[in-house]
C-alpha cells in the first residue's frame, strides 16, 4: 500500500520544507501556508518519493523528507512514471492533478548548495488541487482509474 510519509511546508522559497505531519490542500491552491501556494501555477504541490531520499541517503548525504522542498512524501508509488494529467488520490477525498515531471533546478537551491547534488528535477513532480482536505502522514496515497475520484 503507497502512502504519505510526511508533509512538510516552508515559509520562504528556495529553503527545506519542514514536517509538519499533516496540512490542509486548498483546491487550486495548494498546502495552506507553505510559501509555493500560489492560485495562479500548475504547481500547487510538489511530491517526492522517500525511495528518492533513500538512494541520496545511500550515497552518503544525510537527507530527510521536506529537505528537497517537497511537500509530500511519498512511499510505495513511482512517481515519476506518472504521466502528466494523472489524477492521485490521498486519504478521505484529497485529489491531486500531476501536472508536471520534474523541474529545472534554480542556482540558489539549499539542497543543491549542501549536496552538489538535487533529486527534484529528475524524480520530483507537480499537481495542482482538484479537491483540497487534510492531508496527514499514514494517508494512503492512490493513482485513480476513470470515475473513481468523484
Amino acid at each position: 500500500m503507497a502512502k504519505i510519509i510526511a508533509v512538510c511546508k516552508s515559509e520562504k522559497k528556495g529553503t527545506k520544507k519542514e514536517d509538519i505531519t499533516e496540512g490542509s490542500l486548498k483546491e487550486g491552491y495548494g498546502l495552506v501556508g507553505d510559501a509555493h501556494a500560489d492560485c495562479c501555477t500548475h504547481r500547487q504541490v510538489s511530491l517526492l518519493a522517500i525511495e528518492s531520499i533513500n538512494r541520496m541517503r545511500s550515497l552518503g548525504f544525510d537527507v530527510s523528507p521536506g529537505d528537497f522542498a517537497e511537500n509530500l512524501t511519498t512511499k510505495g508509488l513511482a512517481l515519476v512514471s506518472l504521466p502528466v494529467g494523472t489524477r492521485i488520490s490521498i486519504g478521505n477525498g484529497v485529489l491531486l492533478e500531476v501536472t508536471q515531471i520534474g523541474k529545472e533546478c534554480h542556482s540558489g537551491c539549499a539542497v543543491f548548495r549542501q549536496t552538489g547534488k538535487c533529486i527534484m528535477p529528475k524524480e520530483g513532480i507537480f499537481a495542482k488541487v482538484i479537491r483540497g482536505g487534510v492531508v496527514r502522514a499514514g494517508d494512503q496515497i492512490s493513482v485513480c482509474t476513470v470515475g473513481d475520484e468523484l
